[in-house]
């Protein structure tokens, strides 16, 4: 490949980068573009080996297989809860690298005789002190996303004093690299710069990073993020490797850029986030409003005279969900979806306010309500749909605090203040699931809390208070009955409470339902409940071998919970209850004496043989068998759910609590 064709190739690689970036910034596009950006990478490391005749080199190709193998683990093994740590762990690697890069070049090791040897040691020097900063710095943002260390900032006495003296050693030994090793020839020059450049390094990493508070998070790892592409571009000058220097700089510019609109959208200084300023590390810091009378702890539908929650949400025609970090930590995306279904069915229009800083990194939740194919239409940035929530009907807030509080606009000398926020107090009616009442990671007391009008505090698990809005929408008229509840369904909820010994037996309509994941968490709901837990697998459950143990694995099901029929089947007359997910033929009892059926004979799981059995099944029609299940006509002990799995298992859930 000559000079000529490389430069024109790296110019086209490096345009190909930019527009995959571009087209990140839109959410319809951002698949495509990150596809792009990763395949022009791609082609850039080809590019790079061929160029510099080192293609034959096996050792490198064993290294990237290596990478490959790391990087599919990370895709396949890490949740999307924990995405915001792995990208920080990231761009981690990607300053180390770049360090390790500065360090190899310093020590001569791999590299011909630079033309320019004192460029070559600063760029060196620098790329260490860049890439390690970004490596520390990194690593202390996943610890604090991963709660390894505190999400508060922590403050050191002479914490700044540590920060100007650490800038100040790590500035002489830049300048000093200029000098070491050729001006004075002192080989022993080259360590101490390479020891006092990384230590320093990482002190002044580890010193920025550790002040800086959970919520300002997404602002950091922007921030690092664009360190690793300065760090990478740095390298590529100490190297002259042109596509290095180029596709680390526009990583870096689009890095800043991204830091810069942020922080504009939060209306506060990158100087104030990266110095503690923004976030309050001891006491919880209370706005100066004057404080309402506490809400009392009853739901809507008990208060005397009010509306319940069912009613609200059932003749609201405008709705709008405003996702949170809380939401991401109870993986609530997929029952948040079906709620907004189960609206939009009964004729509401439903959107989703999309703070800029709402989670651990930028795009957040977009990218968990993508998990749960929410359509890109639905998402609003937070300018678009501000002045839109003191005409919508309801609004259902998800794990959110700070991004919502209205303290940011009067609580002066709060962390807060002058931060652009949510209009989520100007709506009439405002659904609050969040753990508890604490403040945010900001630590400023949130007034929505104690408004006593229009505000429904659903304290607990967000996948808990999102099923209970869910079983409050399939409510029809409130029963005269005390509890609110039909008397068939306190009488079947007081059954499934009380069962001290359950086992769950999956068929093909949770798959088809894609109800595991709400399975798992009716399990873990019995089970803190003080109930045993198995499931029970038949031979012929799904459309394949192992389909029900592939299903239960996605949603994380312990392995050791899974039994197979000839195991459990003597089981099932001692259990206290069954609970049924789409499943017919394998539990059919007409296999044992329907002569001349397609069934006859087969072995089938002993589930009416259990005291009480809850079958969430889509309808009353036979299973693919074509023989019809007596079980759906016992009159003692089963219970029919029909319907929507995932309906059905919220119901239970909610009945749970």
């Amino acid at each position: 490949m000559t000079p000529t064709l490389y430069y024109v190739v790296c110019a086209v690689l490096s345009v190909t980068v930019l527009l995959g970036i571009s087209m990140m910034s839109r959410v319809k596009t951002a698949v495509r573009g990150n596809i792009i950006s990763a395949a022009s990478v791609l082609a850039g490391i080809v590019v790079t080996l061929l160029y510099n005749r080192i293609a034959s080199v096996g050792s490198i190709y064993v290294y990237m297989l290596v990478g490959v193998v790391i990087g599919s683990a990370f895709a396949v093994r890490v949740k999307m809860i924990q995405m915001p740590q792995l990208v920080a762990l990231l761009n981690g690697v990607g300053g180390l690298a770049s360090a390790l890069v500065g360090i190899l070049t310093l020590l001569g090791v791999g590299q011909w005789v630079s033309d320019f040897p004192v460029f070559s040691n600063v760029t060196a020097v620098l790329a260490i002190v860049v890439g390690v900063i970004t490596l520390v710095g990194s690593l202390v943002a996943a610890g604090k996303l991963h709660k390894l260390l505190s999400q508060r900032p922590v403050i050191w006495k002479n914490h700044a004093a540590v920060l100007n003296f650490s800038l100040i050693v790590l500035t002489v030994s830049v300048v000093y690299s200029a000098f070491a090793g050729n001006v004075f020839g002192l080989p022993a020059d080259v360590a101490l710069i390479l020891l006092i450049s990384i230590a320093f390094s990482a002190l002044f990493g580890f010193a920025f990073s550790i002040r800086v508070g959970g919520a300002d998070m997404p602002i950091t790892i922007s921030l690092l993020n664009s360190l690793s592409g300065v760090a990478g571009a740095i390298a590529g000058m100490a190297i002259s490797d042109i596509l290095l220097v180029s596709v680390g700089g526009i990583v870096g510019a689009s890095g800043l850029f991204l830091t810069q609109i942020m922080c504009r959208s939060m209306n506060r200084s990158l100087m104030d986030i990266l110095t503690g300023k923004t976030s309050v590390s001891g006491k919880k810091v209370v706005q100066p409003q004057p404080v309402m009378e506490e809400p009392k702890s009853e739901t809507p539908d008990e208060q005397p005279g009010k509306p319940s929650a069912g009613e609200i949400l059932r003749n609201a025609r405008s709705v709008i969900i405003v996702p949170g970090y809380g939401m991401a930590l109870a993986q609530a995306q997929h029952l948040v979806r079906q709620l907004a279904d189960k609206l939009e069915a009964n004729g509401a229009e439903v959107r989703y306010a999309i703070h800029p800083v709402a989670g651990r990194m930028p795009g957040h939740m977009n990218v968990l309500l993508a998990e749960a194919d929410v359509p890109y239409e639905q998402l609003y940035e937070m300018d678009t749909i501000n002045g839109d929530f003191k005409d919508t009907d309801a609004v259902i807030v998800i794990g959110a605090n700070d991004v919502l509080n209205p303290a940011a606009r009067d609580a002066v000398d709060t962390p807060i203040y002058g931060m652009p926020v949510l209009n989520v107090d100007e709506a009439p009616e405002v659904f609050i699931c969040n753990f508890d009442l604490s403040p945010g990671y900001a630590g400023v007391e949130n007034p929505l809390y104690t408004k006593r009008n229009g505000v429904h505090l659903m304290l607990g698990d967000a996948k808990d208070s999102v099923g209970r809005l869910l079983s409050e929408l399939d409510k029809k008229e409130p029963s005269a009955s005390s509890s609110g509840e039909e008397p068939a369904a306190v009488n079947s909820s007081e059954k499934l409470r009380n069962a001290r010994s359950v086992i769950i037996v999956p068929g093909y309509g949770m798959a088809l339902a894609q109800a595991q994941h709400l399975v798992r968490q009716l399990a873990d709901k019995l089970e803190a409940n003080g109930a045993e837990v198995r499931y029970a697998i038949h031979p012929v459950a799904g459309r394949m071998p192992g389909h029900m143990n592939v299903l239960l694995a996605e949603a994380d099901v312990p392995y050791e919970q899974l039994y197979e029929m000839d195991t459990i089947n003597g089981d099932f007359k001692d259990t206290d209850a069954v609970i049924v997910i789409g499943a017919n033929d394998v539990l059919n009892p007409a296999a044992r004496d329907a002569v001349d059926t397609p069934i006859y004979g087969m072995p089938v799981l002993n589930v009416d043989e259990a005291p009480e059995v809850f079958i969430c099944n889509f309808d009353l029609s036979p299973g693919y068998a074509g023989v019809e299940n007596p079980l759906y006509t016992k009159r003692s002990g089963v219970h029919l759910m029909l319907g929507d799995a995932k309906e059905s298992l919220s119901t239970m859930i909610a009945w749970l609590n």
